[in-house]
């Protein structure tokens, strides 16, 4: 574990409530859709999501550190050998992308939320 790094950090603090959050959510969420009178139920679980997207955001710097510590780890210690570098170094990227990948879900999902609750306030 790296200590002092900050976004390692804000990640630890931030997950409890993400964790909560996405779970969460989609209760307030249906209840909102199914009882409009409830709508301000969809408002909370629209929030509690936006922890969870939060995280998702948080959590990017700190996995592409990560990619960039093992592969220096990889290569520092002899795990991999002067021909292996180039790929170890692709499939520790490919891995921290698909991070960027659930962020982009989470923000298109997020949007889509927004966009429904403000159509059913519209009715």
């Amino acid at each position: 574990m790296l200590i002092g790094y900050i976004p390692l950090s804000l990640r630890n603090m931030v997950f409890p409530l993400a964790r909560f959050g996405s779970s969460a959510a989609w209760l307030f969420i249906m209840i909102g859709l199914l009882i409009p009178s409830l709508g301000s139920l969809m408002n909370i679980g629209i929030l509690l999501f936006g922890t969870a997207v939060l995280f998702q955001i948080i959590t990017l710097p700190v996995e592409f550190n990560a990619s960039s510590r093992a592969l220096e780890l990889l290569d520092t210690n002899g795990f991999v050998v002067e021909n292996e570098i180039e790929g170890a170094k692709k499939v520790l990227n490919a891995a921290a992308l698909t991070y960027i990948a659930a962020m982009a879900s989470a923000i298109a999902q997020l949007i889509r939320l927004i966009l429904i609750r403000n159509r059913n306030n519209q009715d």
